[in-house]
């Protein structure tokens, strides 16, 4: 499990920088601001993490439990609510209602793991949701071009088999882009721009954590261990 430190954001668009060498970066914005609004102790729950609210909640939208569990801790109602694991030494770090800021999560050529979810398709044929080729549109074809083809079998097994690509709903899925590179940070304006594409449309909100398979999900990627082997012998 991811236990790297990692903020909640709203993807806002994807725009272009130029690096020191002139080079094109794409990147993708993603506007931060979350707060603590509360944690969960070893003690109390068995594990240790951070729970992060994003944007604000009217009050006439928020029913009564959760205003009440927002009036306890000291904290306006909010439109967002994730959990993060952590170490216990990073949640102490942090008290409720403090902001988490970009610059103390994060670092510039830090690898990434952004989690959002997918643009809603509704109900699409096989041709779009799985790439299907369709059918010739000669010798004899008549209103299959789009079609899926065959779905039986012969008298073994004489069903349909489980798990075949078929029309449905697509899209609207949780999809992790992982790897991805911080390209800017900008904490005046609670700013992340990533070097990439991250999951969702516009407004999407996205979580943000530290690699886990690269780099321990801190710094630059650190230099190659001596193998031991010297050269020409």
């Amino acid at each position: 499990m991811n236990q790297h430190p990692g903020i909640i954001g709203t993807k806002i668009g994807m725009t272009q920088i130029f690096n020191e060498r002139g080079e094109v970066l794409r990147c993708t914005v993603v506007q931060a601001g979350c707060v603590v609004i509360g944690k969960r102790t070893l003690e109390k729950d068995g594990y240790s993490a951070l729970i992060l609210g994003l944007g604000e909640r009217a009050e006439r939208h928020t029913n009564k439990p959760m205003a009440g569990a927002f009036k306890k801790v000291g904290q306006t109602p909010k439109r967002v609510i994730r959990e993060l694991r952590c170490s216990p030494e990073y949640a102490a770090k942090y008290e409720l209602g403090q902001a988490l800021k970009v610059d103390e999560v994060f670092e510039v050529g830090q690898r990434v793991d952004a989690q959002g979810r997918s643009r809603g398709r509704g109900f699409s044929g096989v041709i779009r949701r799985w790439s299907f080729a369709g059918a010739v549109n000669s010798h004899g074809t008549h209103e299959y071009f789009r079609h899926g083809g065959s779905i039986g079998t012969n008298m073994t097994p004489g069903r349909t088999l489980p798990g075949l690509k078929m029309p449905g709903h697509y899209g609207d899925e949780t999809v992790s882009a992982l790897n991805l590179k911080i390209a800017k940070l900008m904490p005046e304006d609670n700013l992340i721009l990533i070097e990439g594409a991250v999951p969702g449309p516009k407004n999407q909100v996205v979580t943000i954590r530290g690699a886990v398979k690269k780099n321990g999900g801190k710094g630059i990627a650190p230099a190659q261990q001596p193998t031991g082997k010297k050269k020409g012998g």
